[in-house]
C-alpha cells in the first residue's frame, strides 16, 4: 500500500510546544477572516470536537511526534493522494 505524507483521520499527534495530545478529524481547512489553508484540523484528545471555536488547525510541520495512526486502507490512501496533490496545487498557485 503506498504512503502519503497526510495522516488519516483518527491518528492522534503531539504539536511541537504543547504537551497536549490532538486528534486528526479532517484536512484543508480554511479559517473564515484568513486566506491560509491549514493542512490539518483536530481536536484535544480524547474529546474531539468539542464546539468549532475551539478547533486545532495546524500544518504537518508542527506535528512533533505521531502517537497513533488512524485507520487506513485503499480508499483512505486515494483521498490522502488526492488531498496531498490539491493543497500543493494550491500552494503553488497562490
Amino acid at each position: 500500500m503506498k504512503d502519503t505524507k497526510y495522516l488519516p483521520v483518527g491518528s492522534i499527534v503531539l504539536l511541537k510546544g504543547s504537551a497536549n495530545k490532538v486528534v486528526i478529524l479532517g484536512y484543508a481547512v480554511k479559517e473564515d477572516n484568513d486566506n491560509k489553508i491549514w493542512d490539518y484540523v483536530g481536536g484535544p484528545f480524547p474529546v474531539g470536537i468539542i464546539k468549532s471555536d475551539m478547533n486545532i488547525l495546524f500544518d504537518i510541520e508542527q506535528i512533533d511526534k505521531v502517537i497513533h495512526v488512524g485507520y487506513k486502507d485503499e480508499d483512505t490512501i486515494s483521498f490522502l493522494e488526492a488531498i496531498e496533490r490539491d493543497l500543493e496545487k494550491i500552494r503553488n498557485n497562490g
